[in-house]
C-alpha cells in the first residue's frame, strides 16, 4: 500500500560501554563523551530514562498489565525506550519494522518511510521541494526495502508477526544514531501506524519522548492518541533533547527482545 502526501575486541568494548543495555556505561564510570555533554541541559539523559518517563505517564499507565495490549518498538532506537515501558507496565514487546526513506543527497532527512505489510508513505511536498526524481525515489525505496527484509529475518528469525486484531497497540519510537531520527519528521511513525491499522486493532497509541508540534499534530490525525512528553518548538534536531544517544546495535536489539520474552505474562499468585 502506498500513501502519498565491530572489529577488534577493544572496539566492541568501547561500543558496549555506551550501550543502553544496563551494562557498565549505564551504571558505572562515565566516559569522556558523557563528561563533555553532562553540563548540557536536556530532559532525557539517555533512551532508558526517556522510556521510564513515558512508562510513568498515566495515559500509558491505564493499559498496564492488560491482556489486550501490546507494545511495538521501532528499531533500532525505539527498542531501548520501549523496553523500559514494557518492563514497567508488564506488557509484551515486539517490533514494528520500518525504514526511513531519506533524501538521496542527505539520507538523514526523511522524504517518507516504509513499514511491514508493504506500506509506503511518501511526502510529495518534500520530494517536490527537493527536486527528487522518480528514479531517485525508486532507487532509495529498493535499497531500504532490502534492508527492511534483512532486519525482519535477523530480528524476528522466523517468528510470526503478532496478532493485533482487537488489541490496543502502543507504537514506540525513539532516537536513532541520526540527529534527525525519531519523531523529527514523523515519517516512520506514520508508516508504522498505517501498517498497524491494516491488522484491525481496537486502538493505536503512538508514543515518543519528544517531537515538534507539527509532526505530533499530523500523527494525531491517524492515531487514536499520541503520547509525547516534550512537544517543542523550535525542535531543530532530536539530539538536542538527549545528553547521550549512542547508536543502538543489532546485538542490543536482540538482547532486549530476549529479556522481554517474559513481559506480559500473568504473575503467579
Amino acid at each position: 500500500m502506498m500513501i502519498g502526501g565491530r572489529g577488534a575486541d577493544k572496539c566492541r568494548k568501547q561500543r558496549r560501554g555506551v550501550s543502553e543495555l544496563g551494562l557498565p556505561s549505564e551504571t558505572g564510570k562515565a566516559t569522556a563523551g558523557r563528561d563533555a555533554r553532562a553540563t548540557y541541559s536536556s530532559p532525557f539523559p539517555r533512551r532508558v530514562d526517556a522510556g521510564n518517563q513515558l512508562a510513568a505517564d498515566p495515559r500509558l499507565g491505564t493499559l498496564a498489565g492488560r491482556d489486550d495490549t501490546i507494545i511495538l518498538a521501532l528499531p533500532r532506537g525505539g527498542v531501548p525506550v520501549a523496553f523500559q515501558i514494557a518492563q514497567r507496565l508488564n506488557l509484551p514487546l515486539d517490533l514494528m519494522l520500518v525504514r526511513k526513506i531519506g533524501l538521496p543527497f542527505h539520507e538523514e532527512t526523511a522524504m517518507g518511510a516504509i513499514a511491514m505489510g508493504d506500506v509506503t508513505y511518501l511526502n510529495p511536498a518534500m520530494i517536490a521541494a527537493m527536486r527528487v526524481t522518480d528514479a531517485q525515489v525508486q532507487a532509495v525505496l529498493k535499497k531500504e526495502t532490502a534492508e527492511l527484509h534483512r532486519r525482519n529475518m535477523h530480528y524476528r528469525q522466523g517468528k510470526p508477526y503478532p496478532d493485533l486484531k482487537d488489541k490496543n497497540v502502543i507504537i514506540v519510537d525513539g532516537p536513532g544514531s541520526s540527529t534527525l531520527d525519531g519523531i523529527a519528521t514523523g515519517s516512520t511513525l506514520r508508516a508504522a501506524i498505517l501498517s498497524v491499522r491494516e491488522h484491525g486493532p481496537t486502538r493505536v497509541v503512538a508514543a515518543a519522548p519528544v517531537g515538534p508540534p507539527d509532526s505530533v499534530a499530523e500523527l494525531a490525525k491517524i492515531a487514536d492518541e499520541v503520547v509525547c512528553l516534550q512537544v517543542k518548538e523550535p525542535f531543530n534536531a532530536v539530539g538536542m533533547w538527549y545528553q547521550l544517544f549512542p547508536q543502538t546495535e543489532d546485538e542490543e536489539v536482540l538482547e532486549l527482545l530476549h529479556r522481554a520474552e517474559s513481559f506480559g505474562r500473568k504473575k503467579e499468585e
